[in-house]
C-alpha cells in the first residue's frame, strides 16, 4: 500500500510551509500561548485575511464560496501544517473545518449569504454553545431553552467551557424547544445581542481560551434557527463527524516530541529510558495520524461518518497525552517557563480528552459501535 503523498500534494503542502515562514511574526511563538487571548485572536484575523488572498483558508470548500473545490486530503494537509505550529487560525479552525461546510448543508440561503462569505475571508470567528454545566457530552440532558413567542425565539440558560466566546461574532447554539431528544434545536445567535453575558473561566489551559455563557430572556427572530426544530441531533452528529477529524492535535504533538528530544540531545540527557518513552509518543502520534487518514479517505470516498471517528479521536488523545507525559518527565523545566510552545501544547493536551465529547464516551461509542461488544445487562 502506497501512504506516501502525490507531487500535487506535496506542492500544496510546500505553499503552506513557505506561507507560513513568510507570515508569522517573529514574536508567535508568545502569541500562540492561550489561543483565546485578545492578541492571538486579533492576529488570527490578519492572518486568515492574508491565507484568503492566497487561496489557502477554505480551498477544499466548493467555489460558489470562495473555495477551489479541492478533496478532503487537501483540508487534513491544511490543518495538519497549521496545527503543527500552532494553529495560528486560532478559532477559525472551526469555520474552516465544520462550521462552514455545516451551513452549506443545512443553512437556508439567508443565512449561507449572511454568515459563508465572511468566513471565506477569515473576518470572522465563532463559538459552539453545546455544554453546559449539567450537560457536557450528554446533549441530551441540555437545559438551556429558547422558546417560541410569535415571530421571536427567547432563550433562558447557561453555557460553560465555551471556546472563543469572548471574541466571537456568533454562537452555534444548541438549545430545547421542546421536551426530549426531539425537541433540540440550534440557532445561529449574534454574541452582540441584548441578555448575553460572557464571563471568562480562569484555567490552567491559557487566558482568554474558555468562557462561561448567560442568556437572560435574549431574543432572536426565528429566521434564527437553523434547520428545523427538533433537527439539532442529526445536525450535531455531523458536526462532530467533522470536527473529530478536523483537529490533528497529534501534528503538534508530534512537533514538540521532537523539540522535546533536540533539547535532551543537546544536554547529553537522552538516555534509554527517555529513548523507549519517546519512541512510544511517536508510534502513537503516527498510529493517530494513519487513523485520521483512514476518516480522511472514507470522507473523500463519499462514505457516511461512522464509529471510525471516535477511534481516530482517541488514538489523538493518546498521541498527546504520551507525548506530554514524555516532556513532563524528561523536560520539566520546560513547563516551568523554559520554553514556552511546549508549555502551551502541554495546556492543551489537558483539554486533548475533553473537547469534542470526552474520551471516556469515545471508548463507550468504540466499545458498543466499533467493535459491537454486548452491553451489560441491567
Amino acid at each position: 500500500m502506497e501512504f506516501d503523498w502525490d507531487a500535487e500534494q506535496q506542492g500544496f503542502r510546500a505553499k503552506l510551509r513557505a506561507f507560513i515562514a513568510e507570515n508569522l511574526p517573529a514574536d508567535w511563538e508568545n502569541l500562540a500561548h492561550g489561543p483565546g487571548t485578545s492578541e492571538q485572536s486579533i492576529f488570527s484575523k490578519k492572518f486568515c485575511g492574508e491565507l484568503a488572498k492566497a487561496g489557502l483558508l477554505v480551498p477544499h470548500w466548493p467555489k460558489r464560496w470562495g473555495g477551489s473545490d479541492a478533496d478532503a486530503w487537501s483540508q487534513f494537509i491544511l490543518a495538519e501544517e497549521m496545527w503543527a505550529v500552532g494553529e495560528p487560525r486560532g478559532g477559525q479552525y472551526m469555520n474552516v473545518n465544520w462550521i462552514g461546510p455545516t451551513l452549506m448543508r443545512f443553512g437556508s440561503e439567508e443565512q449561507q449569504q449572511r454568515y459563508i462569505p465572511p468566513m471565506a475571508r477569515g473576518e470572522t470567528i465563532w463559538c459552539q454553545g453545546f455544554s453546559e454545566p449539567e450537560s457536557g457530552s450528554d446533549l441530551a440532558s441540555l437545559r438551556t431553552r429558547a422558546e417560541k413567542d410569535g415571530n421571536i425565539y427567547r432563550i433562558n440558560g447557561r453555557k460553560i467551557w465555551t471556546s472563543y466566546a469572548g471574541h466571537a461574532d456568533t454562537c452555534f447554539l444548541l438549545a430545547r424547544t421542546a421536551p426530549g431528544r426531539g425537541g433540540m434545536s440550534i440557532l445561529l445567535l449574534p454574541m452582540n445581542t441584548p441578555g448575553i453575558t460572557v464571563r471568562e473561566i480562569p484555567s490552567l489551559i491559557g487566558r482568554g481560551d474558555i468562557h462561561e455563557v448567560l442568556f437572560e430572556d435574549v431574543e432572536v427572530p426565528v429566521s434564527a434557527l437553523f434547520g428545523t426544530e427538533g433537527q439539532a441531533w442529526e445536525i450535531a452528529r455531523s458536526v462532530l463527524a467533522l470536527e473529530r477529524a478536523g483537529i490533528p492535535r497529534f501534528a503538534l504533538a508530534g512537533r514538540m516530541l521532537h523539540r522535546a528530544v533536540t533539547e535532551l540531545k543537546k544536554a547529553g540527557r537522552f538516555g534509554n529510558g527517555a529513548i523507549g518513552q519517546a519512541a512510544r509518543a511517536y508510534a502513537a502520534c503516527e498510529a493517530a495520524r494513519l487513523y485520521s487518514c483512514q476518516i480522511i479517505d472514507q470522507r473523500k470516498r463519499g462514505l457516511p461518518p461512522g464509529p471510525d471517528g471516535s477511534v481516530a479521536r482517541f488514538a489523538t488523545v493518546t498521541a498527546e497525552r504520551l507525548a506530554t507525559e514524555f516532556i513532563v518527565e524528561h523536560l520539566p523545566e520546560a513547563l516551568a517557563g523554559g520554553d514556552v510552545m511546549l508549555l502551551s501544547h502541554h495546556q492543551r493536551a489537558i483539554v486533548a480528552g475533553i473537547s469534542s465529547g470526552a474520551a471516556e464516551i469515545q471508548l463507550n461509542l468504540i466499545a458498543t459501535e466499533f467493535l459491537r461488544l454486548p452491553r451489560e445487562p441491567r
